[in-house]
This record gives structure tokens, C-alpha cells and sequence, in this order.
């Protein structure tokens, strides 16, 4: 698998009588930490790229293909929520089979997709444990091995670490690095760290109030010549 590129054209959305526009083109394989404040449109503009939610005006074309109107099913993309979207009823290799299929009816193959993914995330072992059983970690490992079996070629985060500690943090984020060498998707990453998107992204899209207010290398955010907006949002994240 290889990553595909996200074009946001133009893109409005209204939200709570909040007017949106985005318009940002991410190249395939690219890692892109989101960053902005709480209501900026973060997950508003994942939401839009997955499909969960639909532009008024615009398009969003990934790997070259108008998926504006296609469900999120239909789409090349894989998203990951901070909640997990586990099912407290399912062990582990059953909530891992729903990315392959989710009337879990699995073929041998698909059976030994998930065994493997599992083991990739380090969940080897752990196969028959339900949720609850779970560190919040190991909770987001069965979802990133749910991202392997469905092997799509772009992957959204929405702020998907932000309840762990700062060491299960690092370790989720070195294990996406790893991924990310191995299958080339395009990551995009919403968060509130500043330390995150330096960890991670190559690239860095700074949102305010509904807009691309600015979008570059992640290290050009973090010296001198960093964009007036984003220092004064990243000075408050530190208070």
C-alpha cells in the first residue's frame, strides 16, 4: 500500500452558525499534524475528508478520485477517534475483523490478516480479551490493527492520544512512525500538542477559526519566523 493525495478544494461547511472553508492540497505519503483551538474545525475537516460530513460547496478528491459525494465507506481513508469506537461485547480479534469485514464473515485469509496485524501492534496473546481487559494503549493498538486489515491508502486521527501519558503516548507514536515507513499511507494527525507534531509530522496545517490560517514543515512552526497566529495559540498550550 501506498498513500494517496487529499485535495480540499474550496470546501464550505456550516457548523452552529460557524461558516468553514477549507482549501489545502497534502501530498501522498505526506504526515500532517492539524493543529488550532478547541472549535477551530480540526475534526470538522477530517469529518469532510472522510465523509461523515458533506461540504455545501467544494470537493475533496483523494488519489486523484471526486469522493465528495461518496460515503464513508466508499472512501480510501481509515479514521481513528480518541473514544477508540471499540465494541465492549467483541474480543479483540473480532473487533480487529470488523475492518475486513463487519458481518465478520472471514475467510482463513483474512483470519491470518488479523493474527498478523495483531501481532504487528504487539497484541499477540491478547487475542480473546474484551475491551474492558485493556490498557488505554493496548486499546488503540487493536484500532491501529484494525487500520492494517483494512489497508487503506490515507489514515485520520482525531486526537487519538490524548488520554494517555506521556510514555504510552511516545510508544503510540513510534509505532505509527514504524507504519508509516512500512505502508506509505498518508497520515493526517488532529492535535493539541505541540510536542506530538514535532514527534510525528513532516508538515503542519495550522487551523483557526474554520480557515487554513497557515501550512508548511513542521520545524518552520517552532522558531523565529513561525506564524504569528500559531505562536500565540502554541504559547497558550505551554501556560
Amino acid at each position: 500500500m501506498t498513500g494517496a493525495a487529499i485535495v480540499c478544494e474550496q470546501m464550505a461547511f456550516s457548523y452552529g452558525g460557524a461558516q468553514m472553508l477549507f482549501d489545502l492540497t497534502l501530498p501522498a505519503g505526506a504526515i500532517v499534524a492539524l493543529m488550532g483551538p478547541s472549535g477551530s474545525g480540526k475534526s470538522t475537516l477530517l469529518s469532510l475528508i472522510a465523509g461523515f460530513e458533506t461540504p455545501s460547496s467544494g470537493r475533496v478528491v483523494i488519489g486523484g478520485r471526486d469522493v465528495t459525494r461518496e460515503p464513508p465507506a466508499a472512501r480510501p481513508v481509515s479514521m481513528v477517534f480518541q473514544e477508540n469506537n471499540l465494541f465492549g461485547h467483541l474480543d479483540v480479534t473480532a473487533n480487529v475483523g470488523l475492518g475486513r469485514s463487519p458481518a465478520l464473515r472471514l475467510s482463513a485469509q483474512d483470519k491470518a490478516d488479523v493474527a498478523a496485524a495483531l501481532a504487528r501492534v504487539g497484541l499477540a496473546g491478547m487475542e480473546k480479551r474484551l475491551p474492558r481487559e485493556l490498557s488505554g494503549g493496548e486499546r488503540q493498538r487493536v484500532v491501529l490493527a484494525r487500520v492494517l486489515v483494512r489497508d487503506r491508502p490515507v489514515l485520520l486521527l482525531d486526537e487519538p492520544f490524548a488520554a494517555l501519558g506521556p510514555a504510552m503516548k511516545g510508544d503510540m507514536l513510534d509505532l505509527l512512525r514504524e507504519l508509516h515507513a512500512e505502508r506509505g499511507m498518508t497520515i493526517v494527525m488532529a492535535t493539541h500538542d505541540p510536542d506530538d507534531a514535532r514527534a510525528l509530522s513532516s508538515s503542519l496545517a495550522f487551523v483557526e477559526a474554520g480557515r487554513i490560517d497557515a501550512f508548511g514543515p513542521t520545524e518552520g512552526f517552532f522558531g523565529d519566523a513561525a506564524p504569528q497566529a500559531f505562536r500565540r495559540y502554541a504559547g497558550e498550550m505551554r501556560r
